[in-house]
């Protein structure tokens, strides 16, 4: 079922909070999916997604050779799932950076100091599917 991701049910916000991990699929350049697990935060007020990697990540290094692109995140727990697409980009911006780290905190636990290897992407999610 489709969701407007400006407004999604409170069940699905809350689905979004609870601790679980979830599938980040991102293009290689020969149009192949690279496809590995992630932890992530989810803002309804912005529609947006970020995940905390670090530079040398694949995802991070496929994203900026593409100068961003199209990226999904499914979350999946039994019945209820939920995806979110969108468009995403790398940052090393020290400031975006701190604020991913921080959600994640919140979200998981506290995230290892990665320095300046820190990157956070960004994924601002113009679809979502789900039923939570």
């Amino acid at each position: 079922m489709a969701h407007d991701p400006h407004n999604l049910t409170d069940e699905m916000n809350a689905f979004l909070r609870d601790s679980h991990l979830a599938s980040l699929t991102v293009m290689r350049s020969d149009g192949t999916p690279h496809v590995t697990p992630v932890g992530f935060t989810w803002d309804p007020d912005t529609a947006t997604a970020r995940i905390i990697t670090w530079a040398g990540a694949k995802k991070v290094r496929l994203l900026a050779e593409a100068g961003g692109g199209r990226a999904a995140l499914c979350q999946v727990d039994g019945g209820r799932w939920v995806t979110l697409e969108g468009d995403a980009i790398v940052t090393a911006d020290p400031e975006q950076c701190a604020d991913a780290v921080t959600r994640y905190g919140q979200r998981y636990s506290p995230a290892k100091d990665r320095g300046s290897d820190r990157r956070a992407i960004i994924i601002e999610v113009d679809s979502v599917l789900g039923r939570a």
